[in-house]
């Protein structure tokens, strides 16, 4: 009923042309160097400095980032635990109606 259908790869159609053959040069070394060229002195940037109020600015954003992403994770393994607690509720109800239908034939 469903078969897959496998495509056919066409058929070149003109003749294949064989690569070019590079031949190679001779390297005569001369006796001119170039000059070398002048380095771009580096950009100076200016150092961070961490300011007492920075620092516990940058401590407390990371307290926070920490506590949010705790606090995430908590609620989703809590989240796991419910519903596997239900889960095996609901297979534990199932079972006993199945016992006791079965009790009663």
């Amino acid at each position: 009923m469903l078969r897959p259908k496998i495509p056919t790869n066409p058929t070149p159609t003109g003749a294949a042309t064989p690569p070019a053959v590079i031949e190679p040069t001779t390297i005569i070394p001369s006796s001119q160097t170039p000059p070398p060229s002048p380095v771009p002195p580096a950009p100076t940037r200016p150092t961070v400095q961490l300011t007492p109020g920075a620092l516990a600015a940058l401590v407390g954003g990371g307290t926070a980032v920490v506590l949010v992403v705790g606090a995430v994770l908590v609620s989703l393994l809590l989240a796991v635990a419910i519903t596997g607690a239900s889960v095996a509720v609901c297979a534990v109800v199932v079972r006993s109606l199945l016992a006791s239908e079965a009790k009663r034939r």
